[in-house]
């Protein structure tokens, strides 16, 4: 007995082994066995992403927002050439919504669960930027097209273009979702838990938003591109759509060369990959265990564990889309329409007025951008929720402005040309301008508030920007649905709608003052 009771303490001895030979290291309380798995040791923290890196994977937005620019400026005109009426031309961005409503959610959730070797989000990013290139040249040739198929040469509607329009818009919007929802994911997962770098990565987005719109715009409001690209003047395409369809033929050009920036500028590591991945997200090994589950279950299951703070957040973004959409609706066909007093079928006053409100987005997207390289600075001074809340009170304040411009214009003299006043056009530039502060606000802060509040719930990034999405698509679809009729209901001008976004604006303002305390937003803000 006293011989096992010594060899019991010579093999328990602290730091020898009965052999006198050193334990070996201990993980997580545990002697490591030569049959130890190899997941069990401690990995080193991924290295911290170099914001340069951000703002390579960014640059997407750029491309994509050239064709959204082309889309909010040029379409609501051209498809009311096509033969829909006003009253009915929202009913034409319902596609946007209801696609958004199911796509970014989807793709979201499978980029979370992505077993790529080419990554997790790059995958999505590339397919979303080609859908959106077949989309425009859909959108584009939607005339050729209709008449190939059999519209007549010069009738007063052209049902089977409009169809061919239809399908490419609705593609086209597909694009945007499946490729804007996983790159905000992967600048999320690339910022990891760090408040600060995340605003500036979303920042970065806003920022080649911003400079898509300002290319967009510019190119819409240019008329010579038929003259630069004479192969698309067709009987069945006259002159303003043949401008249409050069300027996304130049959208297809960029959307490649940013697609490529983005997409080759960071490696991701496969999900299922057992090396330790360069960039990796938290959660990683949770969500390929639950990647059997059935997507809509997760997606309204994920609700129950959403918080107080991602709540408002939510609302407010709700709100702040009921404010922006009859704006992105009606922008120029506002300042063709109520500003120019043209019609759509007639002259080309109209159209006037349609490229002027064009120049006056791309004189918004240059303040989006000014306002993108400050967002951070303004929310570290006064916090994020400040920030939002006036911004969206500015944009209500822009909104009743424009309803006061559209009164003066109504009872005006105009000149012996048909054109307005020069007061009453630099009054709606700086209108649409002034609007680009809070637009950029719109494109950053709640993207940074979801991400940076979601982590802990273990959502996944890709879900997390398709649940903000729905709180994006929702409003639209209502504003989508009710726009029209409201505005006929008024006398089929753009004022109605107007009005009820500078309600919507206002009220989303006092909701993210009231309902995101500086105690809450304190959580967002990064360490430098």
């Amino acid at each position: 007995m006293e011989r096992e009771r010594r060899a019991k303490k010579e093999v328990t001895a602290p730091g020898r082994h009965r052999s006198g030979a050193p334990p070996p290291p201990r993980v997580h309380g545990r002697h490591r066995s030569e049959a130890a798995p190899p997941v069990a040791a401690v990995a080193p923290p991924p290295p911290r992403v170099p914001l340069r890196r951000l703002l390579w994977v960014a640059s997407v937005a750029c491309g994509i927002q050239f064709g959204w620019a082309l889309q909010l400026s040029l379409l609501t005109p051209y498809v009311q050439e096509l033969g829909i009426p006003h009253a009915f031309a929202s009913l034409v961005w319902l596609c946007g919504p209801l696609s958004g409503l199911i796509v970014q959610p989807l793709v979201g959730h499978l980029s979370d669960r992505s077993t790529s070797s080419f990554g997790r989000r790059r995958p999505f990013i590339a397919a979303g930027a080609a859908t959106i290139a077949l989309a425009v040249l859909l959108v584009g040739y939607s005339a050729d097209l209709g008449r190939l198929l059999g519209d007549p040469p010069n009738g007063p509607g052209r049902p089977r273009a409009v169809v061919v329009y239809l399908l490419g818009f609705w593609l086209l919007d597909v694009g945007n979702n499946a490729t804007q929802g996983p790159c905000r994911a992967l600048l999320a997962d690339l910022a990891g838990k760090d408040h600060r770098r995340t605003r500036i990565a979303n920042a970065y987005f806003s920022l080649f938003m911003a400079l898509g719109n300002i290319l967009g715009f510019a190119t819409g409001s240019y008329s010579g591109w038929c003259t630069l690209f004479p192969f698309t003047v067709s009987s069945a395409c006259s002159t303003n759509c043949a401008n249409l369809k050069s300027a996304f033929l130049l959208d297809i050009i960029l959307l490649i060369i940013t697609t490529y920036i983005s997409i080759s500028s960071v490696q991701e590591a496969p999900l299922n990959s057992s090396s330790v991945a360069p960039y990796s997200a938290e959660g990683t090994e949770e969500q390929l265990n639950h990647g059997q589950e059935a997507f809509l279950w997760e997606l309204i299951g994920s609700f129950r564990y959403l918080t107080l703070p991602v709540w408002m957040v939510l609302i407010v973004t709700a709100f702040t889309w009921i404010g922006w959409f009859p704006f992105i609706l009606f922008d120029t066909d506002w300042m063709g329409r109520e500003i120019y007093r043209g019609d759509p079928d007639e002259g080309q006053i109209y159209q006037t007025g349609v490229r002027m409100g064009a120049f006056a987005l791309m004189l918004n997207s240059v303040v989006l951008g000014f306002t993108s390289v400050v967002i951070e600075k303004l929310c570290r001074k006064l916090g994020a929720g400040l920030v939002w809340g006036i911004s969206n009170i500015l944009m209500s304040f822009c909104f009743v402005a424009m309803l006061i411009i559209s009164y003066i214009a109504k009872n005006a003299d105009y000149q012996s040309s048909g054109l307005p006043p020069d007061g009453i056009v630099v009054a709606a530039l700086i209108a649409f301008a002034v609007l680009g502060a809070p637009l950029a606000v719109t494109y950053s802060i709640p993207y940074a508030m979801v991400s940076t509040r979601i982590e802990s719930l273990r959502l996944g990034q890709g879900l997390a920007m398709g649940i903000l999405n729905l709180a994006i698509v929702i409003p639209q679809v209502l504003v989508s649905l009710g726009s029209g009729p409201w505005d006929q209901l008024f006398g089929g001008g753009n004022s109605p709608a107007f009005a009820v976004a500078a309600v919507a604006a206002f009220g989303s303002g006092l909701l993210a003052i009231v309902g995101l305390p500086r105690s809450q937003i304190a959580r967002t803000r990064g360490r430098r």
